[in-house]
């Protein structure tokens, strides 16, 4: 009951059905207010009943009386002035306590009621009428369906299906929004709400304007982003010249420079080299970026991939007195491009020796899930860990924590990023998490092949 369209659609139904019940009661109790009222045709019927009984028993006697009685449902007796049965059935009998000046009396007898009524054969004796009447019983409600029926029926299909179409009209703009802005947060900045035709119903009402204002501002957000992404491309494409005609600078003043300008000139060629990498991993998730799936994937083994970059690995931990171990559970086959994903594990993974601690282990472990539907890689390190409430924020683009500002871990913030896009790319997931005592597992969980 949580959906809005339901607790609309509840609370409609309800209310029109309400409505009509109420004012069906309040009409029934407003046309019949006393009781008298509705008896009076039933003691016109009953009166001449016993009319026609008595003229039976003053025709025939008791043969013509009894002969009456057989055409009826209801048992009839013919009691005379002392009470004792003239004719009908034995089982009536008069009450005591009726005066022979009482016209019509009632009492209950069991589930039936029966009537007395008094009356004179043609000769001029009285004799009082017995008529059993078998008393229903009844409720409020019974009443109520007895007058309601079929209306009700009909305003309740009526009412659902008005309460359905109004329902309807409400919740549609709402899902379509919901959808929209889901695929926004996905990614897929060209989403737009579809919008009513000019001249429909429902043109121009707010639901229409909630729309428009989220198209707006759907195109005005993918616009800036996409100034952003070419900025940045344009940026990382007009720095490379001047970088390689530095590179050639250093180069000739290498052979001029004496002993002592060596330091300062190999400080210089590191600094190119950091910006010349920094530009190429601007340049890589910028172009993935502006991607947004693939279709020509290939089949490859995560084992194979990540023995293929082990050795690199290893010899990288080692500049960190630190190793290196795997733990492959099995080849855990996936569709990608294979570039890609080479580069989103390897990322992570040197992001995990840069931040271990000297002595300790970079653990790495494939697996897959117990349904036998993705692989998970799992890159744990010893470092210092991360604050949890950072935990989401290292995936962003030029983001580090605060105690990893440093010269000696480096980094610029751009590795965690391209392989966080190129998971996704890839139909997969990554987090990060901190260990038990100390240090970071960063899962990557790809789609097996089918």
């Amino acid at each position: 009951m949580r959906s809005l369209f339901f607790k609309i659609f509840i609370i409609f139904w309800i209310a029109q059905s309400l409505i009509f019940v109420i004012t069906t009661a309040l009409i029934v109790a407003h046309r019949f207010p006393h009781p008298a009222s509705i008896l009076d045709p039933a003691f016109t019927s009953l009166r001449k009943e016993a009319t026609q009984a008595m003229n039976a028993f003053d025709t025939g006697g008791c043969g013509g009386f009894n002969a009456f009685v057989q055409k009826r449902w209801e048992p009839l007796a013919l009691i005379d002035e002392s009470g004792k049965t003239v004719c009908g059935s034995a089982t009536l009998s008069a009450p005591a306590q009726v005066s022979s000046a009482e016209e019509i009396y009632g009492r209950q007898v069991g589930s039936d009621t029966v009537w007395t009524f008094s009356t004179a054969s043609a000769s001029g004796q009285r004799y009082r009428i017995l008529i059993a009447v078998h008393r229903e019983q009844h409720t409020w409600y019974g009443d109520l369906m007895r007058f309601a029926f079929p209306q009700l029926l009909v305003a309740i299909f009526v009412g659902g299906l008005t309460t359905f179409v109004l329902v309807m009209i409400f919740t549609r703009p709402v899902i379509r929004l919901r959808k929209a802005a889901r695929e926004m947060a996905q990614g897929k900045l060209g989403t737009r709400v579809k919008e009513a035709k000019r001249g429909a119903v429902l043109k121009g009402d707010e639901f229409e304007a909630l729309a428009h204002d989220f198209n707006h501002m759907a195109e005005r957000l993918e616009w800036l982003v996409n100034a952003q992404k070419l900025l940045l491309r344009d940026v990382s494409h007009e720095l490379r010249s001047p970088l390689a005609r530095l590179s050639v600078a250093l180069e000739l003043s290498r052979e001029d420079a004496d002993a002592t300008m060596s330091t300062h000139l190999n400080r210089i060629q590191r600094e190119t080299e950091r910006l010349n990498q920094l530009i190429g991993q601007l340049l890589t998730l910028s172009s993935m970026e502006a991607v947004e799936d693939f279709h020509r994937f290939e089949k490859m083994a995560l084992k194979e991939l990540l023995a293929e970059m082990l050795p690199d690995a290893e010899y990288e931990a080692q500049q960190r007195d630190a190793s290196v171990i795997l733990h492959a559970d099995c080849d855990c086959v996936v569709e990608g491009q294979r570039e890609l994903v080479y580069r989103a594990l390897e990322n992570v993974i040197r992001n995990a020796i840069r931040y271990t601690e000297a002595g300790t282990e970079v653990e790495i472990t494939l697996k897959r899930d117990a349904a036998g539907r993705m692989a998970h890689v799992e890159v744990s390190d010893r470092g210092p860990g991360i604050p949890e409430a950072e935990l989401e924020s290292i995936f962003r683009p030029f983001y580090r924590v605060d105690a990893a500002r440093s010269a000696q871990t480096g980094g610029f913030g751009v590795g965690l990023a391209i392989a966080e896009r190129a998971v996704k790319l890839h139909n997969g997931q990554i987090r990060a998490e901190n260990r038990a005592g100390g240090g970071t597992t960063i899962r990557i969980s790809l789609p097996l092949a089918v």
